[in-house]
């Protein structure tokens, strides 16, 4: 007895389910690409807070007269002014100037960046404003980082992302 029609109706089926595999398969291919970009985004956010809590512990002076502490964001970033080339500079001017590269990296590398830094110390700030060595700094600063991302389901507008850095400089 011939099976006549079962044969297309076989691969019809088949077609489908096919079908159905590839679109999940699309649907999961769109979430891992957007799970890669926020880790990315995250990954740079803490190379950018690592840096910078380098250069302030490389600034102790400038880290004991909080010189670091503001936000920073679009509108402080630029060019380096102040002290560059052969002259020597302040520790005020060394915070001026690592504030101005951390602000441009921060808009370089993230969507709508804004950071603050806020050190506080736990002790009396050593009364010696020159350039000779202080004690280490005795206290803690935090740099909170926010920036948008898109979001994973169509239609739905960025949200915001952050990382809360808090070390010991």
């Amino acid at each position: 007895m011939p099976r006549n029609g079962f044969t297309l109706l076989e691969v019809l089926i088949a077609l489908l389910v096919f079908s159905l595999g590839l679109l999940g398969m699309a649907g999961l291919l769109a979430v891992s690409v957007q799970t890669n970009h926020s880790a990315y985004l995250r990954t740079q956010a803490t190379f950018l807070a690592q840096g910078m809590a380098d250069r302030m512990r490389a600034n102790n002076i400038g880290l004991w007269n909080l010189s670091y502490n503001g936000t920073y964001n679009a509108s402080t970033a630029g060019a380096a002014s102040g002290c560059l080339g052969a002259t020597s500079c302040s520790p005020a001017q060394v915070a001026a100037r690592d504030a101005t590269v951390f602000s441009n990296q921060l808009v370089s590398f993230l969507p709508s960046p804004s950071a603050t830094i806020t050190c506080v110390t736990t002790g009396a700030n050593p009364s010696n404003d020159t350039m000779v060595e202080r004690p280490p700094y005795n206290g803690q600063c935090t740099i909170n980082m926010s920036w948008n991302e898109k979001s994973s389901e169509s239609g739905q507008n960025d949200h915001a992302a952050g990382l809360t850095w808090v070390f010991q400089p």
